[in-house]
């Protein structure tokens, strides 16, 4: 990437992050570094065939899911103004009530019109919202961030392994890691889903902060997190699966008085010529088994 154009999505990234801080009522110092943080993210994602000097770095920065609440809004807006009018059609049709002579038939049909083109609203308002909800969801599927951890997500990950394993000459060592959280079940049965949340961004932020630049971080799905270490032999590999088992177990977790302790297990597989992303990723799994069946809290994979 030339430094023209890293300049210029450097530049994008400042204006539009200024607009979203701008706008916001309850800026804090907090979001304005998850903000940069998720900048950051999308640019490490950019593949370099995808720049290109006009047009992408305004697009690149552009928030869809902004666009999607605006559509909202204005579709909420339009129809409540619709449903104003009726609202005193039906107030004006009510006031005749109060005329000495009441014309019942004429007024059955006022009231019957009235309710038709309620009807009609509501579900032409019911119908644009389900629309936008279908393309918050598509917006989602296409998206290598899992929203909830701020990581790489499966479909990052499946992207990854494709372009590694289809090199047949890769020039370097890496190994495929599969963590689950032990008994993340009895945590939510316990302390709820928002708790169960807690602790997934938790073991997500100990992860980011302890692996190299070079490393790769995904939510393989649920409690289950992948990591690729990349350029590392079985030694230094080693070292570094016990360390975050250690830092996992030793660091609690404090979320509304209760003292949270995780652990995890590690199921570890090295890339050998010739794999593909599913024998890649069934031997880390069948190692992450043997961790658990073993105890957990411990890796498996690695001699």
């Amino acid at each position: 990437m030339q430094k023209q154009e890293l300049i210029s999505i450097s530049n994008e990234m400042c204006k539009e992050l200024l607009k979203i801080i701008d706008t916001e009522e309850n800026i804090t110092r907090e979001k304005v570094a998850n903000l940069f943080f998720e900048s950051a993210e999308i640019i490490m994602s950019i593949k370099e065939e995808e720049i290109s000097e006009e047009g992408f770095t305004r697009s690149l920065f552009s928030n869809a899911y902004k666009d999607i609440a605006t559509k909202s809004i204005n579709s909420y807006a339009s129809t409540n103004k619709t449903i104003d009018k009726l609202a005193k059609l039906h107030e004006d049709t009510l006031s005749e009530c109060h005329e000495e002579h009441i014309d019942l038939p004429e007024l059955t049909t006022k009231f019957d019109e009235i309710q038709v083109h309620m009807s009609h609203e509501v579900k032409k308002a019911n119908t644009i919202i389900t629309e936008l909800i279908s393309q918050v969801r598509t917006l989602e599927k296409k998206s290598n961030l899992d929203p909830l951890t701020k990581i790489y997500n499966r479909r990052a990950l499946s992207t990854y392994l494709d372009k590694a394993c289809s090199n047949k000459k890769l020039p370097y060592k890496f190994y495929l890691l599969m963590l689950d959280i032990d008994d993340f079940k009895v945590v939510n049965d316990k302390f709820g889903h928002v708790t169960g949340d807690k602790v997934l961004i938790f073991v997500a932020n100990i992860l980011r902060k302890t692996l190299r630049e070079g490393d790769k971080i995904f939510r393989y799905g649920g409690e289950e997190f992948t990591i690729i270490l990349n350029r590392i032999d079985d030694k230094h590999c080693k070292l570094i699966v016990n360390r975050l088992l250690e830092l996992i177990r030793s660091n609690n977790l404090i979320y509304k008085s209760n003292s949270l302790n995780i652990t995890m297990s590690i199921g570890v597989s090295e890339y050998i010529t010739g794999d593909v992303p599913d024998t890649l990723v069934s031997r880390a799994d069948k190692a992450l088994y043997q961790a658990k069946s073993n105890g957990k809290n411990q890796m498996c994979g690695l001699v």
